[in-house]
């Protein structure tokens, strides 16, 4: 046995619900209306199909998921999948690409709060805002994994009690003629002049809004029982796809064109003020700034737990430096606060140039993990005997990589170029790490799922609990 020190565990703290609300809330159901004038551009009307799409897409790479989850119980979701199923020089690549959205996300937040602000305090300057924030997101993930999912339950749930104002105003407006002049209209999924590949391109958009569903695997360590972390996969999913569907709907209704929008990049303002007024307009923006905190919250503790797990498994200074728990709070300290000055990067970036370098490495982790499904039961267990296993170990998964590459392959071309430099970036990284692929990286897991530290002899060092 080493003599070593026990490193600090991460504390199981999690619920179910508490984990599907992360999940929701990294999703942030408002922003179904900050994109409605963006996707029913690119569609030609038809938002609500664009949802649907990537719902489907993403129900399958779910299922694959939440499968991979009961066989390697450890934080690390796509990276953890790959290194052990393929090779850890595939899991590195794969946990890289994610790396570049999930850093993003925090600094999305950060930078959609400063513009906010910035609109009704125009006098302070923007950065003053973002320094503020992010302190404050930073630290409440700092101090207690348990009260950051409190806070954020809060705020997901006041943003499901606006969009449900919404939905019965819209229906009353409906009702007295406005819009399609009924809810019950098809018009909002298919009408005349509606192309598929108009439909997946909106899809490559509002595909965005489900990067959190998988994020939930992130908090696997810290769940209470690991065994609820699949099905909260599926309920977040699924609840959060729901919402955008019906608010999709319930929008499209009431706005089947973009005719008497002044602002179409970001047409949640108006929609609010066309709905209900000014005074819904207000409190439909502060549950658009209550969304951005929940989102803030949910992706700064995942990102935070990816960076960890990764450094977890390497060795040296950095390694061990970003892989520390603090002995107090429980929490990946230095990870937490590296994603806190990432985010601080708002203060200097447009929305545009940030949100256009998003959805390339979540695209490719949805499509490994449900490779990993095909490699380790398919090929590795074998477990292809009878048309149940065939379907379930090899037929979904292949659907969920063919939907997901669908949407890959449909990205804006801006998303595809920056993608493909930072995976350049990850590939010198790797070469550097393993000294042209000389030493080789390693991943071992505990009879409890959690990944043990490999020593540069390839013996693991033994973790308690």
């Amino acid at each position: 046995m080493s003599t070593n020190p026990a490193p600090t565990a991460l504390r199981r703290s999690l619920g179910l619900w508490a984990i599907v609300g992360l999940g929701l809330g990294y999703m942030t159901p408002m922003t179904v209306f900050d994109t409605f004038g963006i996707v029913t551009g690119e569609t030609n009307g038809v938002v609500p199909s664009a949802y649907l799409f990537a719902l489907v897409a993403m129900v399958f790479t779910a299922v694959s998921y939440g499968r991979m989850t009961r066989v390697f119980p450890s934080a690390g979701s796509a990276y953890t999948y790959a290194s052990e199923t393929i090779h850890p020089n595939v899991g590195f690549l794969v946990g890289w690409s994610s790396l570049l959205d999930y850093l993003l996300l925090p600094l999305v937040n950060a930078l959609i709060v400063r513009l906010y602000l910035e609109s009704f305090f125009p006098q302070v300057p923007g950065w003053i805002w973002v320094v503020g924030y992010v302190v404050a997101i930073t630290a409440m993930n700092l101090f207690s994994m348990s009260s950051t999912s409190k806070v954020n339950g809060v705020l997901v749930a006041f943003q499901i009690v606006l969009i449900a104002v919404f939905v019965a105003l819209t229906w009353a407006s409906l009702n007295a003629g406005a819009g399609n002049g009924t809810a019950f209209s098809l018009a909002p999924l298919f009408h005349g002049g509606v192309h598929i590949l108009a439909v997946i391109g909106g899809a490559t958009v509002v595909c965005f809004s489900f990067i959190g569903f998988d994020a939930i695997t992130m908090y696997t360590e810290e769940a209470k029982d690991t065994r609820t972390v699949p099905k909260a996969i599926v309920l977040a999913l699924m609840i959060g796809g729901a919402i955008f569907f019906v608010a999709a709907w319930f929008a499209q209704s009431r706005f089947p064109t973009l005719a008497g929008f002044h602002f179409t990049d970001d047409t949640l303002p108006e929609i609010a003020l066309k709905t209900g007024g000014l005074l819904f307009q207000i409190l439909f923006i502060s549950a658009a700034v209550a969304a951005a905190v929940a989102s803030s919250l949910a992706s700064h503790a995942s990102v935070s737990r990816m960076i960890y797990v990764m450094a977890r498994n390497g060795d040296g200074r950095i390694s061990r430096t970003l892989s520390f728990v603090h002995p107090k709070f429980r929490t990946p300290a230095v990870a937490v606060l590296l994603v806190g000055a990432v985010s601080l990067l708002a203060a200097a970036f447009t929305l545009e140039f940030v949100s256009s370098m998003i959805n390339f490495g979540a695209l490719i982790a949805f499509t490994m993990v449900n490779a990993t499904v095909i490699i380790h039961f398919a090929i590795r267990k074998r477990q292809v005997r009878g048309a149940k296993q065939i379907i379930r170990n090899i037929v979904l998964p292949a659907i969920g990589m063919v939907l997901t590459g669908v949407l890959w392959v449909n990205l804006h071309l801006d998303a595809l170029t920056y993608g493909l430099i930072w995976l350049t970036i990850g590939i010198i990284t790797l070469l550097v790490l393993t000294r042209a692929f000389r030493k080789r990286l390693g991943v071992k897991l505990d009879e409890d799922g959690d990944a043990a530290i490999i020593t540069r002899e390839g013996a693991p060092s033994e973790l308690t609990h």
